[in-house]
């Protein structure tokens, strides 16, 4: 037993990949025994958690924001990183969500389709099917009508224990050789946490029968499984089988774009193009790069072909006024802005647009309608950390520095990963002779961002009036 026992340990201090293991032996037999246990220190380059990591040279957050995990903002919301999927079998077998709510159910295929599972309802006032009483062995003795009975208990009820009991009556009633059935316990799996289950279930699915559905779960367990570029070998053999098939080129240029690789996401998207020119998400996201790379003429391109398309938003209209105004397109600006508000559904799209019409503002020197946008922003979204760090430069230059101060502290609370508030922090700071605590504030700026020249020299000059003191 401790010969296997030193052969397990030598095993595992080979696989993660950190100089020195100091664990405990409870520790190790934890992570033998856990199969979803992933590497403490990813290699660069190969993991969705650590962003920085990548090779590829994203860009800086100086010229493009970042969300609050290290990624650039993208130029199209998908349902995928929006859902907040449960992350334990105990969460998921709460059924917190079902086709009732107001969110539909946006990432339960592989496709990230959203489907049109509300229209089954069909008694207001009780459920359409009790699931309770159901005798799921005699159901699961009929093919074609288990299939709608699970479609209906996974999508509509959201009840995962149910349907995995049922798919799992049925593959053992088809002799396990259904490849369908194997693809619905792979999802409820997946849905309940156990990701390498569902790992092996989509893998025998495949060997069955071929399909470009089966590929897209798969990889979306390998994303979940922090194994992004396992799930690009699975998209590019895929690619091998399915030549030119549009959903895996596009699985593909999301992850790049999750690991910051702009310029290889990009190339992607434009064969995605290639196959189909009427693609929303990927001439956004082009659109979005080429704004943020300083060409906001080619960007009014690709957000006036999305116009043309027939997509009529508010998110749209407030590109095309960001792109007018950069592009010095001004007869535009201001009525595409006025557009995006009569079109916003709710306060936090409103408070995007006032956000951006105070850019405007600032550009043509008007600092009071800046002022006031900044504020209206805020009136529709108090979590809007960009707003009160543009505030308080607003109020610097007004001269009311504790105004200023609280601006920061509330945006460097709300968005810890910007780097803006801890300079302007530490700027500040330097100002009226706090030199402590402008160093301490520009020690963190140059954490969120540490290719930030500015923040460097600041700190250069605080080191060297130190070591006068």
């Amino acid at each position: 037993i401790q010969a296997a026992w030193n052969l397990k340990t030598r095993a595992l201090t080979e696989m993660v990949y950190v100089d020195e293991i100091d664990m405990d032996q409870e520790g190790i037999a934890e992570m033998i025994l856990d199969e979803n246990a992933i590497a403490q220190v990813a290699r660069p380059g190969t993991s969705l958690k650590l962003p920085g990591t990548s090779q590829g040279g994203g860009p800086s957050p100086a010229v493009r924001p970042v969300t609050q995990s290290g990624r650039p903002i993208t130029g199209f919301v998908r349902p995928s990183t929006q859902s907040g999927r449960p992350s334990t079998m105990e969460q998921a077998i709460r059924t917190p969500r079902t086709a009732l709510t107001a969110r539909p159910i946006t990432s339960a295929s592989g496709g990230y389709v959203r489907l049109g599972t509300a229209s089954m309802l069909t008694n207001p006032d009780g459920p359409f099917i009790n699931l309770s009483r159901l005798n799921l062995t005699k159901y699961a003795q009929k093919p074609k009508l288990a299939k709608a009975l699970f479609e209906y208990i996974f999508h509509h009820e959201n009840d995962i224990k149910n349907a995995l009991d049922l798919a799992a009556l049925a593959t053992e009633h088809a002799q396990f050789k259904d490849w369908w059935w194997k693809v619905q316990i792979g999802k409820c799996y997946y849905r309940l946490g156990l990701y390498r289950e569902a790992e092996k279930q989509f893998k025998s699915a495949l060997k069955q029968q071929d399909m470009v559905d089966t590929i897209l779960y798969l990889a979306k367990v390998y994303l979940r499984l922090d194994q992004p570029v396992t799930a690009l070998n699975l998209f590019k053999q895929g690619l091998e089988r399915f030549p030119g098939e549009v959903t895996l080129i596009c699985g593909i240029a999301r992850i790049y774009e999750e690991m910051n690789n702009i310029s290889s996401a990009a190339e992607y998207y434009k064969d995605v193009l290639k196959q189909d020119n009427t693609h929303v998400e990927a001439i956004a996201c082009i659109g979005s790069n080429h704004f943020y790379s300083d060409q906001p003429e080619i960007a009014l391109r690709f957000y006036r072909r999305l116009l043309q398309m027939g997509v009529y938003n508010c998110q749209l209209f407030n590109n095309l006024g960001l792109c007018c105004f950069y592009a010095q397109q001004y007869d535009m600006t201001l009525s595409s802005f006025e557009r995006a508000l009569f079109l916003a559904e709710n306060e936090e799209e409103t408070a995007d647009v006032w956000y951006n019409l105070g850019h405007v503002a600032v550009g043509i020197g008007d600092l009071n309608l800046a002022y006031q946008c900044f504020k209206l922003t805020l009136v529709n979204n108090n979590d809007y950390a960009e707003a009160y760090n543009n505030l308080a430069v607003l109020e610097m230059r007004k001269g009311h520095t504790e105004q200023a101060r609280a601006l920061l502290q509330t945006a460097s609370s709300l968005a810890p990963h910007m780097y803006e508030p801890h300079f302007n922090v530490a700027i500040l700071s330097e100002k009226v002779g706090d030199l402590q605590r402008s160093y301490t504030a520009a020690q963190k700026s140059e954490e969120a961002f540490p290719g930030h020249v500015d923040t460097q020299q600041l700190l250069k000059q605080l080191k060297e009036h130190f070591a006068m003191l």
